[in-house]
């Protein structure tokens, strides 16, 4: 009799450690990174990541303008692509580390045709773009998001008018 009882007191311990480790696991996943990611909602994650691929395609394409440019303002306008781009990339970069999110890290693969198409689909990009950063910036859930879309829209407005002003240089 006196063995039954220790061997369910020793049942009833390894229970109970059992279910307190399971609890401190549960809590100790919430504050995690990956946890973080729930408070944001699939808008602001799909906004994120067509913004990361967005933003390296306008990298990889103004790498090619410079080096295969024929005007000198196609160079100038590859040029300040790279730059902006690359600076918009590493800022979603680190809210999505924070916020837990995967962005999408492969390089695009692009090839040179000409200025003129270069120019034309920027200008069609940008506008697509700027669309989608402004309508982010008003709706998105996430404060950090928001602000980024806010700030880059900006930008990508400024880069509109270079590309239009280009682009009318070309015809």
């Amino acid at each position: 009799m006196k063995t039954k009882i220790i061997i369910v007191l020793q049942f009833c311990v390894l229970t109970l450690t059992v279910a307190a480790l399971s609890v401190a696991g549960v809590a100790m996943a919430q504050d995690t990174p990956a946890a973080k990611s729930s408070s944001l909602s699939v808008k602001d994650k799909t906004f994120m990541k067509k913004a990361a691929k967005g933003g390296m395609m306008e990298v990889a394409m103004g790498k090619l303008a410079e080096q295969n440019g024929q005007s000198e303002d196609v160079k100038s306008f590859g040029k300040r692509m790279v730059t902006d781009h690359g600076k918009a990339n590493d800022e979603l970069k680190s809210i999505a580390s924070k916020k837990g999110v995967q962005l999408p890290s492969k390089e695009p693969t692009t090839k040179w045709s000409s200025d003129k198409t270069y120019i034309d689909m920027m200008v069609k990009d940008h506008e697509k773009d700027l669309a989608e950063f402004q309508e982010e910036a008003k709706t998105g859930t996430d404060p950090d998001v928001k602000k980024f879309a806010e700030d880059t829209a900006k930008v990508v407005q400024e880069h509109l008018e270079m590309a239009k002003e280009t682009q009318s240089k070309l015809k």
